[in-house]
């Protein structure tokens, strides 16, 4: 036997036992928490603003008062085509460059962390998001999930071609540790808790 056959003979030899058994994972959404406190507790704590609204039209009383309307305003929710426009969803995704505010809607939200899971199918385009000035998102309050694994287990059989999770404005630090919110996506986010 070669010394090469010999010394992988002995690693063959020497295998640790397989591990069968994964771990329980069922515990981490035991906790008991107020999943909508926590979420905006969080949301606020990374820079995002929560705002509950009963309806649209709380909504659109809520962007008409403290966005300038005269600014370009975009959304995919025929439900806001009052304030926002509707027909952008197969333009150049460059002329998109002026938008003031994009407002999406969200599949579900996440309380651990303030994340919103949205796929291009609810997009419009998946730049939409991060090349406004300021982004708002609609989640409904029953679509907050406490954590992670929850959310995991959601996504795991749905089929999209895009999808990500957004939790608050965009945020970097530079090399004197500065946060600045904005520098690669929005400035500022709002969400709207939506009854």
């Amino acid at each position: 036997m070669s010394s090469k056959a010999e010394i992988l003979n002995r690693i063959k030899l020497n295998q640790p036992d397989l591990v069968s058994d994964l771990p329980d994972l069922s515990l981490l959404g035991s906790e008991q928490f107020d999943v909508l406190e926590t979420y905006k507790t969080v949301l606020k704590g990374i820079g995002g603003d929560p705002v509950e609204a009963a309806d649209y039209n709380e909504i659109i009383n809520y962007i008409k008062s403290n966005y300038n309307l005269e600014k370009r305003l975009i959304t995919t929710l025929a439900e806001l085509s009052e304030i926002a426009s509707l027909d952008w969803k197969t333009v150049d995704p460059h002329s998109l460059q002026d938008v003031e505010l994009t407002v999406i809607k969200a599949h579900f939200g996440v309380a651990e962390n303030s994340g919103l899971w949205v796929t291009d199918d609810i997009l419009g385009q998946r730049v939409a998001p991060f090349i406004a000035q300021y982004l708002a998102i609609v989640v409904h309050k029953k679509d907050i999930l406490p954590t992670m694994q929850q959310a995991y287990q959601r996504i795991g059989d749905m089929e999209y071609g895009f999808g990500t999770f957004i939790a608050g404005p965009s945020k970097t630090a530079d090399i004197e540790q500065s946060l600045v919110l904005g520098a690669h996506g929005a400035r500022g986010l709002i969400v709207f808790l939506l009854d």
